[in-house]
């Protein structure tokens, strides 16, 4: 997910993709320690993509 892509966003579309992502995130964690997970680096990808969300949240909000 691109930083041009997010900025183009509104405040609650942000919310709702951070909330999303971090959904995302605990069932990829969830798959990962049942070891149902096939591709790790999709954890660290999705983790870079909620910094990403949050940081134009803030830079929108504050």
């Amino acid at each position: 997910m691109k930083g041009n892509d997010l900025r183009a966003l509104g405040v609650a579309e942000l919310q709702k993709k951070n909330s999303e992502l971090t959904q995302e995130l605990f069932n990829l964690r969830f798959q990962l320690h049942t070891g149902h997970l096939e591709k790790t680096s999709r954890i660290s990808q999705i983790k870079k993509d909620i910094a990403r969300v949050k940081t134009i949240l803030a830079e929108k909000q504050g």
